[in-house]
């Protein structure tokens, strides 16, 4: 129900490019030569000066996950299936949208609306029915559709439409989950609070020959109503597994009738993955990545091989006045088998016992070999006042979004945690952490005495609960900053001694050794930290894997990494610096020229911080082997 070459998933180039030209001939050739010719006849219009027609439209593309595979598998009987959906309800459903079907071939289909409300909302209705029809059918006969909704201008012409709104389109259905929907953020923002929709933010991905990063959101009707289908055929590649016991825990569901509880058992969820990464028996996937599974129904066995686990914990929470009822069970990922499951009944002041609880036994059902797992739970400290959490939580939710709005929001409720209660390490070591974001990344309150301030913060959250990992990573970073990389290094040990599995700690860890001359095990420690969270990326990161390979040496890997980071933070004047030093080090020059310009005209400033004026933290030797290369590739000082 789509036209493959122009938009869907088996061609890598865009519309009217060779590959799909020939791709269509050898498939279809009486409908590919007349799209074909449609868009020359665009290409032709456009060169020759000729007046040509634009709207703004809502672009729907939808396509059948795994459609080759059901082919294969029963080639009638897939076709008889797709064709009654769209005659019984997917075709009226886009008449009662007000939808104009553009194109349909094969497995995809083109749809254009008039409005992106009406646009989402036949989208959800499809994807809804299509839950229901799929009911008590095998799996392995499921016809589950992918939907990408993007609003932009389009070019018109014999009524077909051209133009990268429809190919973002196309790019978002190819990121949407199977039975799942995905739009752009200006779909969102149109959308504003008309339909009852909840929309997890993915964040800006870089989508194939589109040139700006595109801000994305994945769409749930309810907070529970849409279950995704046919998941597992997506093909993602499994990671291998650990050596060692290994778990996610996924996002707990609010099930409360209150949307502002979300904070709440997000908050759950981060201290049963903290407590969890304690245990140096266990593997465990980082916060972030388990995150970016929140609000979808997911077959566990993708999620293990995508995160590379075991094991998967999940659960839920309902908050009623001042009762809360929280149940978790356990997955073995590969069978889909149920290992373990409770449900706890308690007053909202025992929420953190029940924390204890639910990491207790999940650590017993997992890994019969975890003999101390008994001694090892009490090392948490939690916070007197359950408000300070509640706070400290709402904090974290805001800072994680990474914006400067979001960021003042986050210091705000830090603070709020930390009058709370004062004796609360997490308040404390947050706050420093926003508070550094602040001057950093967005060059908010970068004072003299900024980092002392941060300093201050820092070591007064090690002080009040030394057990805090994440708050010796904190201060980590703060020697570092400082220069005092031997401090930098003792404190990111003291952090991996607690916590093991923090992923964090490993990259404060690798920050250090690269610092301190040992690079090449900074490297190794930055590998662990990506495989404790594969699904999110940091450009941060990237950017400490490209410098660390560049002191080590090892150029060509260097230039690979900065290059691969770059597709994803074209905007991050950091990985251009080192990107120049290394294709001037291999006599690159032409392209380290590039690079080096690239890196001065983003941040000028940021350029003199590193270049003409040594950090604290670069060794001398280190430095001089950065302005070496950066030399080579041009830069006259």
């Amino acid at each position: 129900m789509g036209l493959k070459p122009a938009w869907g998933r088996r061609v890598k180039s865009d519309w009217g490019t060779r590959s799909s030209r020939q791709w269509a001939v050898d498939r279809v050739p009486s409908q590919a030569h007349t799209a074909i010719d449609r868009r020359e006849n665009v290409a032709e219009s456009i060169l020759s000066g000729e007046r040509v027609e634009r709207r703004l439209a809502a672009i729907l593309a939808a396509d059948v996950a795994g459609y080759s595979r059901l082919m294969g598998q029963d080639e009638t009987g897939t076709l008889a299936r797709l064709r009654a959906h769209r005659r019984e309800f997917i075709d009226p459903k886009i008449s009662e949208h007000k939808g104009r079907i553009v194109k349909t071939t094969g497995d995809g289909l083109l749809v254009e609306f008039p409005s992106v409300v009406e646009a989402v909302a036949c989208a959800a209705a499809i994807q809804r029915e299509m839950t229901e029809r799929n009911t008590g059918v095998p799996e392995e006969q499921r016809i589950a559709f992918r939907v990408g909704v993007n609003l932009g201008d389009v070019i018109v012409q014999d009524g077909d439409i051209h133009g990268d709104g429809v190919n973002v389109a196309a790019r978002l259905e190819a990121l949407a989950e199977p039975g799942g929907i995905c739009i752009s953020s200006t779909v969102r923002d149109h959308i504003g609070d008309r339909l009852e929709c909840v929309f997890d933010d993915m964040g800006e991905q870089v989508l194939k020959n589109i040139a700006r990063p595109v801000r994305l959101y994945r769409v749930r009707t309810t907070m529970s109503e849409v279950t995704i289908v046919g998941s597992s055929l997506k093909g993602t590649p499994a990671l291998a597994l650990p050596d060692k016991p290994s778990i996610a825990v996924l996002p707990f569901i609010n099930m409360s009738n209150d949307p502002e509880q979300e904070f709440f058992a997000d908050g759950i969820t981060e201290d049963i993955i903290t407590a969890l990464c304690r245990y140096p028996s266990l593997f465990v996937i980082a916060r972030n990545s388990c995150f970016t599974y929140k609000g979808q129904s997911i077959d566990v066995k993708q999620i293990g091989r995508e995160l590379g686990v075991r094991y998967v914990l999940e659960g839920s929470l309902r908050k009623s006045g001042n009762r809360i009822r929280v149940t978790g069970q356990l997955v073995e990922a590969e069978t889909g088998n149920h290992l373990w499951a409770a449900r706890y009944d308690r007053d909202l002041a025992e929420i953190f016992a029940v924390q204890d609880e639910i990491t207790q036994a999940a650590t017993i059902a997992i890994a019969p070999a975890i003999a101390a797992a008994e001694q090892q739970r009490a090392m948490r400290k939690a916070p007197e006042s359950l408000d300070a959490w509640a706070a400290f939580q709402r904090g974290l939710w805001h800072l994680v979004r990474y914006s400067a709005a979001d960021n003042a929001t986050a210091q705000r409720f830090f603070r709020q945690a930390v009058n709370l209660d004062p004796t609360f390490s997490g308040g404390h070591r947050a706050l420093a952490l926003a508070q550094g974001q602040a001057a950093f990344d967005f060059q908010i309150g970068n004072t003299p005495g900024f980092l002392s301030e941060i300093e201050t913060l820092a070591r007064r959250a090690v002080a009040l609960d030394n057990a805090d990992a994440e708050a010796h990573a904190c201060l980590s970073v703060v020697f570092r900053q400082r220069g005092d990389l031997s401090g930098a290094l003792t404190e990111a040990e003291h952090a991996l001694v607690i916590s093991p599995n923090l992923s964090r700690a490993h990259t404060v860890f690798a920050q250090a050794l690269i610092f301190s001359g040992r690079p090449k095990e900074g490297v190794v420690s930055l590998k662990l930290s990506f495989r404790l969270d594969p699904r999110v990326r940091s450009a941060d990161r990237a950017n400490f894997m490209a410098l660390g390979l560049y002191f080590a040496g090892e150029y060509d890997d260097a230039i690979e990494a900065a290059t691969a980071a770059i597709q994803g933070y074209p905007e991050y004047p950091h990985l251009y610096r080192w990107l120049a030093a290394a294709l001037g080090q291999v006599g690159r020059l032409a392209e380290a020229g590039a690079a080096l310009e690239r890196a001065i005209a983003i941040s000028p400033g940021s350029f003199d911080m590193y270049v003409r004026n040594r950090p604290l933290f670069f060794r001398p030797e280190d430095h001089e082997h950065m302005v070496e290369g950066l030399q080579k590739a041009g830069w006259a000082g």
